[in-house]
């Protein structure tokens, strides 16, 4: 378990960085848009669920319990999204976002950044 120093960071950097609610993300990761995006393997053929939207079904479940109830690895994938809404924010496109693949793919991360 990471020191408590160390989860309150976690726990305070994932509340910034995820500003979807559970029920807004569920409802966007039904989406094309949210299917439609994201890395889903080396294969090259794109099959299955990318990355992303796997890890937005995981911020859900994260998000939908108390703190006290949070395990090590909820911690450690609460620190894996946060590292990537903050890349993924550095590399803001600079056309229209609001109905671009970036936009997506943050979405799929918990984080829309038209809110």
């Amino acid at each position: 378990m990471a020191k408590a120093a160390d989860s309150e960071q976690i726990w305070k950097d994932f509340k910034d960085a995820v500003n979807m609610a559970p029920a807004k993300l569920a409802k966007w990761l039904e989406s094309d848009e949210s299917k439609a995006v994201g890395w889903k393997g080396e294969d090259g053929k794109g099959a299955g669920e990318s990355v992303g939207h796997k890890s937005g079904r995981r911020i859900i479940e994260i998000k939908r319990k108390k703190k006290a109830e949070l395990e090590p690895d909820d911690y450690q994938h609460m620190r894996k999204v946060v590292g990537y809404v903050r890349r993924h924010l550095a590399q803001r496109p600079e056309r229209d976002v609001e109905h671009s693949r970036w936009r997506y793919s943050l979405m799929n991360w918990g984080h829309d950044p038209c809110a």
